[in-house]
């Protein structure tokens, strides 16, 4: 008897229906075909033990598993479930009349309880867009895939769950989240906060800029500064996340595996904070199995790469077009797939080896040469690609045993969000930019225009101080950020000095 039930494979972020489709016959052998990866081949064993333990039988006839479309690869244990139960139907101990409606998941332990897949939303907005009435998963997966509207979303524990559900011998307890109500109950509830740092006004000005322009920042500094503290604090003063790019960002957690059970939704801006150890894969993705890999999974927030000078050099240099495109392709050589990652990029680094070069009290032990030599370890390329340059002074004493209250990240925030409606409203136009440090070279010539004050003191700065000509641009950017804050329509020539303020790298000599 021929039965087709129907998964999914996820491509990307995107997901596609696939038909399961089993036939028993004269024989004694099981045989799987379509691309499947050897994690399908092997769920025979998975679901012969699976059935078993809850009161099945495996027929003992051959046993034929296409999985269709043929030519697409099929990866993964997530199919357990869904082959389970074209078997169960094919050998008439589970009815068929419901079977069509509803797409399956689910990798099966030898017991018969269900484990948790992967990319159960992409997969439930498939199923809903293909017209499946209902979504029959594992119910770790449940919340996550129940924020799709107008599809019935099972969580079951068991394969015999499921078995009695199609036999009509028990129902299914439907999960059901209010997709709006789950996203604004938990917006902007960060764990950190601004007013939690003492002192240092001058680094929180950088980041205020930097949030509202949506501008890369490094911060350079010595050991115990404070720069990974106002880092991990920057998500806080951020726009809150729209509902779509909450929806966007969960997409990619999910295909990761990086949603926990109680999660149905990504509601606060990411905040990743790779090991200097990364390699080049795991930090813009691939693998074998492609998966997404920290520059997408900080999509839509912040990647915080702590101590940039000790990362690989290669590691570096595969994020300069990601930077750029704001998405990444990994191709292979029957596919390829994008992922999403507009991304704020925020370093840290001391600013020699030994880390107090610069320092106000303590001396720098280096021998001669050897700042230069850690500087240039950044390449100029992706220099060329941050524009704020902070240097963290510590904290003196009497800041740090004050007992005056810091301004607290919704303040900075609602500043920040001011900034980003003006720049929204000026790239009405064009749906792809949402901040002034998207702004192509082109685009900086006609909005950020200086009057004649503003190009004398420019001029001057790229003399006096030896700025480079890569800074340039950077420096327009900034200011017309600056002049958003402060809700000018001009770029004035105190917005130009406090940009100016901020290119310290570029600077001939700063490193000696």
């Amino acid at each position: 008897m021929l039965v087709k039930t129907f998964g999914s494979a996820v491509y990307g972020i995107e997901a596609i229906t696939i038909t399961i489709e089993v036939n028993i016959l004269p024989g004694t052998k099981f045989f799987i075909v379509g691309l499947a990866d050897t994690a399908i081949k092997e769920s025979y064993f998975r679901i012969e033990s699976a059935l078993k333990s809850s009161s099945y039988k495996m027929p003992r006839q051959q046993v034929v598993v296409n999985m269709a479309p043929a030519d697409i690869r099929k990866e993964g244990s997530s199919y357990d479930l869904t082959i389970a139960t074209a078997i169960l139907a094919a050998s008439g101990q589970i009815e068929i009349e419901e079977l069509d409606k509803y797409l399956i998941m689910g990798e099966l332990s030898l017991d018969g309880s269900l484990q948790p897949i992967k990319g159960a939303l992409p997969i439930a907005i498939q199923a809903r867009k293909d017209g499946f009435k209902g979504f029959i998963l594992p119910k770790q997966n449940a919340r996550e895939a129940a924020i799709v509207n107008d599809l019935e979303v099972y969580g079951v524990e068991s394969i015999k769950q499921v078995a009695d559900f199609f036999n009509g011998e028990a129902k299914l307890d439907r999960e059901i989240v209010n997709t709006r109500e789950e996203f604004y109950n938990s917006l902007c509830n960060y764990d950190s906060d601004f007013s939690e740092v003492k002192g240092q006004e001058n680094i929180k000005r950088a980041l205020e800029i930097a949030a509202a322009g949506g501008h890369n920042v490094i911060l350079i500094g010595p050991p115990g500064a404070g720069k990974t503290m106002l880092a991990r604090r920057l998500p806080s003063i951020l726009p809150p996340l729209s509902l779509h790019e909450s929806l966007e960002t969960t997409k990619i957690h999910s295909v990761a595996g990086k949603l926990a059970a109680a999660d149905a939704l990504v509601t606060i801006r990411p905040f990743r904070s790779p090991h200097h150890t990364i390699s080049d894969v795991a930090l813009v993705g691939g693998g074998t199995n492609p998966q997404p890999g920290e520059i997408s999974l900080a999509h839509n927030g912040v990647l915080f790469l702590d101590e940039l000078p000790e990362f690989k050099r290669s590691v570096l240099e595969v994020m300069r077009q990601p930077l750029e495109e704001r998405k990444v392709n990994i191709a292979r050589a029957k596919f390829s797939v994008d992922y999403p990652c507009s991304f704020m990029l925020v370093t840290s680094m001391n600013p020699c080896p030994c880390g107090y070069y610069n320092h106000p009290e303590k001396e720098c032990t280096c021998p001669p040469g050897a700042v230069q030599k850690y500087m240039s370890k950044i390449s100029g390329p992706l220099l060329d690609r941050i524009d704020l340059h902070v240097e963290v002074t510590p904290v003196n004493f009497s800041e740090l045993s004050s007992d005056r209250p810091a301004e607290k990240s919704e303040l900075i925030r609602e500043r920040v969000i001011t900034a980003r409606n003006i720049q929204i409203e000026r790239f009405g136009d064009k749906p792809d930019l949402h901040a002034n440090a998207q702004m192509s070279p082109q685009m900086v010539r006609e909005i950020c225009k200086i009057t004649e004050a503003g190009q004398i003191l420019l001029k001057k700065a790229m003399e006096k101080l030896g700025l480079s000509a890569r800074a340039y641009d950077r420096i327009l950017k900034v200011s017309r950020t600056i002049a958003d804050l402060a809700g000018s329509e001009d770029i004035k020539v105190e917005h130009l000095a406090e940009a100016i303020h901020f290119r310290s790298l570029d600077r001939e000599g700063w490193a000696g």
